[in-house]
């Protein structure tokens, strides 16, 4: 597989040679991180050239907390939890644009399979070419990005929200999004519809999941 990785990433790199395009194998994956304005060229070449027919995922991705956590987790089991948190203890500076659109594509042809990342550079209105074109399956998967993630994709022909409701405010899976939402909804009897009103819950701190190396898969030297 690693050969067959290797081989793949040295075709693309001869074929998109007058691109500024980046590779990396890790996990026996490749994943190549390509810029938004190419999205079209290098996807449309991915599925002719490569025989990359197939689609199976496109999804957003918000990189504004990237690495940073709120607990020690490998500590906290001999000391103890507490109910508060320590903000970004462990952040680490990524000069990166927060936003960035995710595809996983599928060879049946040769059994192969392959990561696109393109980030987009607009964090006020992120925007990226739709795919659609090339495969038609990006269709829903699009829409939920735009939905959960608020991307807005170019030449999409329905991009409207698929999982939330019209009136929804936000997007649910951006970092800075709260828990609880900012709307909660309810049936009123009286007006014999569905209402929106403030959140009522109060948000609370959760105790965070403990990580414990397990002994059976403790390499011995």
């Amino acid at each position: 597989m690693a050969n067959s990785l290797e081989t793949l990433q040295t075709q693309l790199q001869e074929r998109f040679a007058n691109l500024s395009i980046k590779y990396n194998i890790a996990y026996k994956e490749l994943t190549i991180e390509v810029a938004a304005a190419n999205i079209i060229e290098v996807s449309q070449a991915l599925r002719n050239r490569f025989d990359f027919e197939e689609l199976i995922d496109l999804c957003g991705v918000d990189y504004s907390q990237y690495k940073q956590a709120d607990w020690e987790t490998k500590n906290a089991s001999s000391s103890g939890f507490t109910r508060g948190v320590t903000k970004g203890i462990q952040q680490i500076n990524v000069e990166t644009p927060r936003y960035a659109v995710v595809y996983h594509l599928l060879s049946i042809k040769n059994n192969q399979r392959i990561r696109m990342r393109a980030f987009v550079e607009d964090e006020e209105s992120p925007r990226i070419d739709s795919v659609i074109s090339v495969w038609n399956s990006a269709n829903w998967y699009e829409r939920e990005a735009f939905d959960l993630m608020g991307i807005l994709f170019a030449g999409h022909p329905d991009l409207r929200r698929i999982l939330t409701d019209y009136d929804f405010i936000g997007h649910p899976l951006r970092k800075d999004f709260p828990v609880s939402g900012h709307v909660e909804m309810r049936y009123d009897p009286e007006k014999k519809r569905v209402i929106y009103e403030p959140v009522s819950i109060e948000p609370r701190t959760l105790v965070p999941r403990v990580i414990r190396d397990d002994n059976r898969y403790v390499i011995k030297d």
